[in-house]
């Protein structure tokens, strides 16, 4: 047995030693791409940043992608929204289409009913008395039908009164061509006056940033107005997108928290004449109560910031948005201030917008500095009852001992009186 156990210490420092002078190269199985993606990557993070998928685009626009819709036909109930949805190319497009495929519609008819009366075959006979005047092929109905359709009136081409059939197409291009009109235009129009144009005019700042106010941690970030013309009931709002897990263990990929800033006081209905610094304060009901500078980085999530309001000049309601995630969240920085007071008035400098500079903030997070400061407290609480509680402490200590003296004390006495006696 001896003789076997050496040989094995034998083998296994022969083999440890082979493996340090040789590398030996591992193959691994070939895996699917979902559980290659699941392997644990020995990258340098501090090199290496993560890459996160936004919810939302840093210029406001929503980065989902709607995929395998059946239902189609819902778009078409809408026609009048999914025109204006449309890109501008395809918009120009179906405006020139839907114009021109009337005109030459209603042109083919023209042309058909003079055809079918023999308009064609009395071409200069002044006898013949024809559906229309001074129609004589297919060309000149496809202008008359763009002069009966725009209202133009030429005055070359008449329709008479010899013919029912063309006075009722007259009646009915009217009033088809009306409802194409309003249609198309109001489509044109509507298209033109969105208030997206208008919510390019707000500005959000490129980072948002937590550090102290008022002896409080708070996250914030600063929002802008460029035009002169304000935005009437701007309101702002702001949602965490952050993966969860339920404790009956359903996973949430994209769950929404609302992040209070200014809802129960009021601060969130902004007077947006200059540029301003939306505060959130971190307490036990924010969802950054427990998160650290350490600990935000190694966090994913990303906050979409929300400001609407009403457009001054129409009265119409814009929308824009931005959104934060973990890298652009500066921990322990403030804004630089933008307003300066000058002579009768006050004026924003848009280029220290985005600025910010570094302050002295704590490291710890919300819920840590509430326990520090609390620990801090309990001695000052309890200062006059543990006091009091030392000194009935040395009082009974005192008076036991002094107990025990006198018992002492009268021992000594009893004897010496024995002695006496004998």
């Amino acid at each position: 047995l001896c003789l076997f156990l050496m040989a094995a210490n034998v083998l296994e420092e022969d083999s440890m030693e082979q493996d340090i002078e040789s590398p030996v190269t591992i193959h691994q199985p070939k895996l699917p791409k979902q559980a290659r993606e699941d392997l644990p990557k020995n990258i340098n993070k501090e090199c290496a940043k993560r890459k996160i998928q936004r919810y939302v685009r840093k210029d406001g626009k929503c980065n989902v992608h709607h995929g395998n819709v059946r239902e189609t036909y819902r778009y078409l109930t809408d026609i009048f929204t999914t025109l204006v949805d449309l890109k501008w190319r395809f918009n120009l497009l179906i405006f020139v289409m839907v114009y021109t495929v009337t005109w030459l519609f209603f042109g083919m008819i023209w042309w058909l009913i003079a055809y079918m009366r023999g308009d064609m075959d009395h071409i200069g006979d002044s006898t013949w008395t024809p559906c229309v005047s001074n129609l004589n092929g297919f060309v000149s109905a496809f202008l008359f039908s763009i002069e009966t359709e725009t209202t133009i009136g030429y005055g070359y081409r008449v329709i008479t009164d010899k013919c029912p059939e063309g006075i009722i197409l007259l009646l009915v291009q009217s009033v088809l061509g009306s409802i194409v009109n309003a249609f198309m235009v109001g489509c044109m129009f509507v298209k033109i006056s969105q208030p997206k144009k208008r919510a390019e005019t707000l500005v959000f700042s490129t980072n948002a940033v937590i550090s102290m106010r008022d002896g409080k941690l708070c996250l914030m970030f600063r929002v802008g107005d460029l035009r002169n013309s304000h935005i009437v009931e701007a309101s702002i709002r702001a949602k965490l997108i952050k993966s969860k897990q339920t404790k009956e263990g359903e996973f949430i990929p994209l769950n929404q928290t609302d992040i209070n800033v200014g809802y129960y006081t009021g601060d969130d209905r902004l007077f947006l004449v200059s540029p301003l610094i939306i505060s959130h304060e971190i307490n036990q009901q924010s969802p950054f109560w427990e998160i650290s500078k350490a600990q935000l980085p190694k966090e994913e999530l990303e906050i979409v910031v929300i400001l609407e309001g009403m457009v001054e000049a129409t009265g119409m309601t814009c929308q824009a948005r931005s959104s934060y995630i973990t890298s652009e969240i500066l921990w322990g920085y403030r804004f630089t201030p933008v307003l300066t007071l000058e002579d009768g008035f006050y004026e924003v400098d848009y280029n220290s917008f985005h600025e910010t500079y570094e302050t002295n903030t704590p490291v710890y997070s919300a819920k840590e500095l509430a326990e520090m400061a609390s620990r801090a407290e309990l001695p000052l609480t309890w200062s006059v009852s543990s006091k009091l509680d030392q000194h009935a402490e040395l009082e009974t200590e005192e008076e036991e001992k002094n107990q025990e003296d006198q018992n002492e004390r009268n021992g000594d006495v009893a004897n010496l009186e024995n002695e006496s006696k004998v």
